[in-house]
């Protein structure tokens, strides 16, 4: 179904009541993240107003949080002041949520949102004047890890989506079994913006579901794509009002949660075997092209026009 129920509503997320309250699960290594996995002191707006008030620091919130809320594992993108781009902290930081949400026996189902107006517009730019070789390839690397582990997991995974859905974030959406999208989103192949090849898989994805034809155009143009359109050409479950994102996906996937759980893991196994080439298999290709894309001229320069607010002048090198 691509049409949903059109009511406005006064959070255009419809997914911003989503907190982190762990239940389960363990604390990142504050020397190796900028932004904590799980955290049983995690400040709460409310509580973050009244340490405030006191005239206290409020702890910061974590740019990914993680609840359980009955049988459902709940994984939020919470950088919404910069509409949830990734940083390499944050990538390895779902790749391990992810991993913890495919172990979980108690968890049978997972959703995966974001806070604000935006779901992902793709990587974090401002500090991509800063790679190597090196650290181009471990970039990618992780990216990687991160795109596996949501796609390896065993289980229902929904995401769910408003606003920008751009470049990395569109691929993580697609690595999921569902997309339930708001009627504010839209979807984009912005790597071309900066000088470089789609990433995280995007390109696999894109042409499993659309073929080769209608994924070029997507990626050479860049263009956005509207979640009505996206729904048409199959790359949406289903559109909704923004104001009914939330209760959507967490209703569709509480109910596959009390499904036969084990039969859909196998399945999801089954059809990871119809992908030709494996994902493995592509991504490998993928490190090689995106890492040589980023060491380029273009690159540089599409980073430095999009800091300045420029449009980018490329000259193929």
């Amino acid at each position: 179904m691509c049409s949903g129920s059109r009511r406005g509503g006064a959070d255009a997320s419809g997914l911003s009541s989503f907190m982190a309250v762990p239940r389960r699960g363990m604390r990142a290594d504050p020397t190796k993240f900028n932004c904590l996995t799980i955290d049983s002191t995690i400040v709460t707006p409310t509580n973050q107003e009244t340490a405030m008030e006191n005239g206290q620091a409020a702890a910061p919130q974590p740019c990914v949080q993680y609840r359980i809320e009955g049988s459902v594992a709940i994984i939020q993108l919470n950088r919404p002041e910069r509409m949830n781009a990734l940083t390499v902290e944050m990538r390895e930081t779902l790749a391990e949520l992810c991993g913890q949400a495919n172990r979980d026996r108690a968890v049978r189902a997972v959703v995966l949102c974001a806070a604000g107006r935006a779901f992902c517009a793709s990587g974090d730019v401002s500090n991509m004047r800063e790679f190597n070789v090196d650290s181009a390839r471990e970039r990618l690397q992780r990216a990687h890890r991160m795109i596996r582990a949501l796609a390896d997991i065993d289980k229902p995974v929904i995401a769910a989506v408003q606003g920008a859905v751009a470049g990395i974030g569109w691929s993580m959406a697609l690595a999921c079994d569902l997309i339930y999208a708001a009627d504010t989103a839209y979807f984009s192949q912005v790597f071309k913006n900066v000088g470089l090849a789609p990433d995280g898989g995007a390109l696999h994805f894109l042409a499993q579901n659309i073929g080769l034809l209608r994924a070029k155009e997507l990626v050479l143009s860049g263009r956005r794509l509207g979640a009505e359109e996206a729904c048409q050409m199959g790359l949406v479950t289903r559109v909704v009002g923004a104001d009914r994102l939330q209760d959507e996906a967490l209703a569709m996937a509480a109910t596959l949660a009390e499904g036969p759980t084990l039969a859909y893991g196998f399945g999801k196994r089954m059809f990871r075997q119809v992908y030709a080439p494996a994902l493995e298999t592509y991504l490998d290709v993928e490190n090689w092209a995106q890492t040589a894309a980023i060491m380029s001229e273009d690159h540089q320069e599409g980073v430095d026009a999009f800091l300045s607010k420029r449009a980018p002048v490329f000259k193929g090198r």
